[in-house]
């Protein structure tokens, strides 16, 4: 009994309600919901620097690769294709870290010898960052 109490404590409230509205997100999936709507209501909860960033990453992803389908994962905005998610941003406040991140999942093909990054932090987005998110997205694509 005691190791199913510490198992559960094992995640941070932050983690809990991430998990509560993944659920959430997979039973409106279900119902067909209309995940850029549920995607840019995520985004207008955002503090005004976070939802500069996913606003302009949302732009850059829907002018690169049209064919990924807008929606959310775990309570932030994602991006993907046939089913997977490909792209993902998660706004530093969260999970109360010191940046953000806009991370790519397995599906994404940016697969570069034996070892490649996944994840980028975030503070704040410039022309050259966002010409690097639209090579990474274009590529993560194929």
């Amino acid at each position: 009994m005691a190791e199913t109490n510490k198992s559960s404590e094992s995640f941070t409230t932050e983690e809990r309600a991430a998990m509560k509205e993944r659920a959430r997100e997979v039973r409106r999936q279900s119902k067909k919901a209309d995940g850029e709507a549920d995607l840019l209501a995520k985004i207008a909860e955002m503090n005004p620097e976070e939802r500069l960033i996913a606003e302009r990453i949302h732009a850059i992803v829907q002018d690169v690769a049209p064919d990924l389908t807008p929606k959310t994962w775990y309570g932030q905005p994602a991006w993907e294709k046939d089913g997977k998610i490909v792209c993902f941003f998660q706004a530093s406040s969260k999970f109360k870290t010191r940046y953000s991140t806009f991370g790519f999942n397995d599906s994404a093909a940016l697969d570069d010898g034996s070892m490649w990054p996944v994840a980028f932090a975030l503070t704040k987005l410039t022309q050259a960052d966002e010409k690097k998110i639209a090579e990474l997205v274009k590529n993560a694509v194929g």
